[in-house]
């Protein structure tokens, strides 16, 4: 029986004539399998949503990653072709709903996509085409149509001593895998370096005293639930936070 709720916000997709609101299923089954919780989507709606109603009845926030990108005016630039392609009305739903679930103290965990969206939701910017900028490895997806391939792990990052990702996967060098173009650049004032890849790019943050539960990893831990260590611990740990977050629910509602 799975402990918690999850909310999961929606990507807008379209096809067969219809517009969908979807998640990726490899972040819904990790959610069930690695963090024993069940996850609830959330719809990306252009008006009428209300974030502190979706707050109100889960335990637990988990941002995924997408094949979109956050639109750069939500960070002060201009936009450009490298910056897309975009999902506005997934913008407007994740940067809403991680300020309230910080500021509510419920357990986040924001990957890929939801890393930089964290970071933009706290007045951090990103920087795009990283692999152009000088000293910076190709972190971009391995072009292959075999999905083990391209979400192989393949690279080395650093985990800072004395983080609050340390205390799940232990510091210094853990390895993981890489299938993004863009990644933090001015970091948010709320946020802590939690990891980083050996270019220096940021690959794991905190939230400076956050209540709860609050990381965001640059990397896919979701692929690889139930074969890699590091996948296992980062869902563990957030399922433990979710239980925990609804146990304390239950006994304040008694």
């Amino acid at each position: 029986m799975h402990s918690g709720l999850v909310a999961i916000p929606a990507d807008i997709r379209s096809f067969e004539g219809y517009t969908w609101h979807a998640s990726p299923d490899q972040y819904i089954m990790a959610a069930v399998t690695g963090s024993n919780v069940l996850p609830l989507i959330v719809p990306a709606l252009a008006e009428g949503g209300d974030v502190d109603m979706v707050l109100d009845r889960v335990d637990g926030v988990l941002i995924s990653g997408s094949r979109t990108n956050v639109h750069p005016s939500l960070y002060g630039e201009a936009e450009t072709e490298n910056h897309g392609p975009f999902d506005p009305a997934r913008d407007r739903l994740s940067l809403a709903l991680i300020r309230r679930t910080i500021e509510r103290g419920i357990p986040l965990l924001a990957i890929c996509r939801g890393i930089q969206e964290l970071n933009v939701a706290l007045g951090g910017s990103l920087a795009t085409e990283i692999q152009d900028l000088p000293g910076r490895m190709d972190h971009r997806k391995p072009v292959t149509e075999d999905r083990d391939t391209a979400f192989a792990i393949r690279h080395t990052i650093k985990v800072k001593e004395g983080s609050c990702l340390a205390s799940i996967v232990g510091d210094g060098e853990v390895r993981v895998n890489s299938l993004h173009r863009q990644a933090i650049s001015k970091l948010a004032p709320r946020l802590a370096v939690e990891a980083v890849a050996e270019d220096g790019t940021i690959e794991a943050v905190s939230v400076i005293g956050a209540p709860g539960f609050a990381i965001g990893v640059q990397w896919h831990p979701e692929y690889w639930v139930g074969s890699d260590m590091i996948s296992d611990k980062i869902f563990k740990a957030f399922g433990d936070a979710v239980r925990a977050r609804h146990i304390r629910s239950d006994q304040a509602a008694e």
